[in-house]
C-alpha cells in the first residue's frame, strides 16, 4: 500500500472516530444515532482489513470519509435537526431540512465509484457505457435497499422510527431521497470518470498489473 494512501487511511480513521466520539457524547436522539452512524461503522474494519489485498484510490477514500463524516453529523443532530441544513433551507427558501439530501447524494456518489472501481480492476465489465451502467445500477440498489431498510425500521419501531426516516411530513420522501442517490451517482461517474482512471491506473501500475482503464 502506497505511503500516501496508507496515511489518507490512518488519518481519516482517526478523524471520523473522533466525530465518532463527539456526536455520541450527547446526541438528540440515541437510537437514531446508532441507525445512522451504523454504516460508517461498518466501513471502517472493511477499509482497513482490505487495504493489503485491495487497497482503493485515494479519491474513493477521502468520498468514504467524507460521507461518513455526513452520516455522523446528521446522526448527532438527526437529520431534520441539523444546523447546516436550516442554513441551506434559509438561503434556497425551502419548506424543509434539506440535510439528509446531502446524504443520499453522496450514497449514490461513493457505491458507485466502488463498484465502477472493483468492476474495473476485476476485469469484470469492459467499455465505457457498460461500467458506469453497472456502477450506477449498483449505487441505485443500495438506495433502494436502505429505503427498504428504513421501511423495516418504521413498522418494527412505529412512532419511534420518526427520528431516522427524517421524512419531515413529505410522503415522497423515499422516492426523492432514490432520485438524490441517481444525481449523486451520475455525477460520480461523469465528473469524476477520468480522474478516477488515472488514479486506478497509478494504482494497477504500482502493483505490477497491467492498468485497466476504460
Amino acid at each position: 500500500m502506497a505511503e500516501s494512501r496508507r496515511w489518507l487511511l490512518t488519518g481519516g480513521t482517526v478523524l471520523v472516530l473522533v466525530a465518532l466520539l463527539l456526536s455520541g457524547i450527547d446526541p438528540h436522539d440515541r437510537a437514531t444515532w446508532v441507525l445512522e452512524v451504523a454504516p460508517a461503522v461498518i466501513a471502517l474494519p472493511i477499509l482497513w482489513f482490505t487495504r493489503r489485498q485491495f487497497p482503493l484510490t485515494a479519491l474513493l477514500y477521502v468520498l468514504i470519509f467524507l460521507h461518513a463524516l455526513v452520516l455522523i453529523y446528521g446522526g448527532a443532530y438527526t437529520y431534520a435537526r441539523v444546523p447546516l441544513g436550516f442554513e441551506i433551507q434559509a438561503w434556497l427558501d425551502l419548506a424543509r431540512n434539506p440535510y439528509d439530501k446531502i446524504g443520499h447524494v453522496f450514497q449514490g456518489v461513493v457505491p458507485a465509484l466502488l463498484a465502477r472501481e472493483i468492476l474495473i480492476r476485476g476485469r469484470f465489465a469492459r467499455g465505457t457505457w457498460m461500467v458506469g451502467f453497472l456502477a450506477i445500477c449498483v449505487a441505485m440498489t443500495v438506495s433502494a435497499v436502505y429505503e427498504l431498510i428504513e421501511w423495516g425500521v418504521a413498522v418494527v419501531a412505529g412512532g419511534g422510527a420518526v427520528e431516522f426516516l427524517g421524512t419531515q411530513g413529505d410522503p415522497w420522501d423515499a422516492q426523492s431521497d432514490m432520485a438524490f442517490a441517481l444525481l449523486g451517482a451520475l455525477v460520480a461517474i461523469t465528473a469524476f470518470g477520468r480522474w478516477h482512471d488515472r488514479q486506478i491506473g497509478r494504482l494497477a501500475g504500482r502493483r505490477g498489473r497491467t492498468p485497466t482503464v476504460i
